[in-house]
């Protein structure tokens, strides 16, 4: 019983969730994230050989072809798995789903990341190597763009009140989400640098089977 029933004009009452938006975490083995961790911290040493130290309050992104490199397949095999459990949740007829970017990010103590979505893509991912206490949170924001126009006064913070949920993260872990969802990291609060690689996944037969109209020949 959802509602209060302080008289008899209640039968029954219910909540039906309409339009959910969904975040799928995942906590990799730590005998599986180990070895990815020691790979990617390898490719980031050797790509920034020769740059200047990234300093407090500093972030700094690589180019956002990182899916080619070797030193990330393990990686990118499980953001491809987990796509496609994804996809089968959902009950998409199109399975074949690929990366389309794969990019990673090393936030010094202070550095920030505004709100932000990822155009032209139908899921994102970001997995976490290196997360300390203070920097180990993102913020996952409110996609309907009205539910902010009235705010009144709540009693409690619930996941049906609020305009952002902050999803704790550790080492090993990986989140997958609709590209559509905004999303900010606050200000690494840590003691050291927060390493995380960002992922951009389409649908691979996309032009050729899926962008046609839904109404039909034009």
């Amino acid at each position: 019983m959802m509602i209060s029933r302080t008289r008899s004009w209640i039968e029954s009452s219910d909540v039906v969730s309409l339009f959910p938006t969904l975040v799928w975490k995942i906590q990799l083995r730590a005998e599986v994230h180990e070895s990815i961790d020691a790979s990617t911290l390898g490719l980031l040493h050797s790509l920034r050989q020769g740059l200047p130290e990234v300093k407090a309050g500093e972030a700094w992104q690589s180019g956002q072809a990182l899916h080619r490199r070797e030193e990330l397949r393990e990686l990118c095999d499980c953001v491809s798995r987990a796509a496609a459990s994804v996809l089968q949740f959902l009950k998409i007829g199109a399975e074949a789903i690929e990366i389309t970017g794969c990019w990673a990010n090393l936030y010094a103590p202070g550095a920030a990341h505004r709100s932000h979505s990822h155009p032209n893509n139908y899921l994102s991912a970001v997995y976490y190597v290196r997360t300390w206490p203070g920097a180990d949170t993102i913020n996952f924001h409110d996609p309907r763009s009205q539910a902010g126009v009235i705010r009144p006064p709540v009693t409690e913070l619930t996941s049906a009140n609020t305009d952002q949920v902050v999803v704790r993260v550790r080492n090993g872990t990986l989140l997958v989400f609709p590209s559509y969802l905004q999303h900010s990291v606050d200000a690494n609060a840590g003691s050291d640098s927060r390493v995380s690689v960002s992922f951009n996944l389409m649908f691979s037969a996309f032009t050729a089977a899926l962008s046609k109209p839904l109404w039909g020949d034009a």
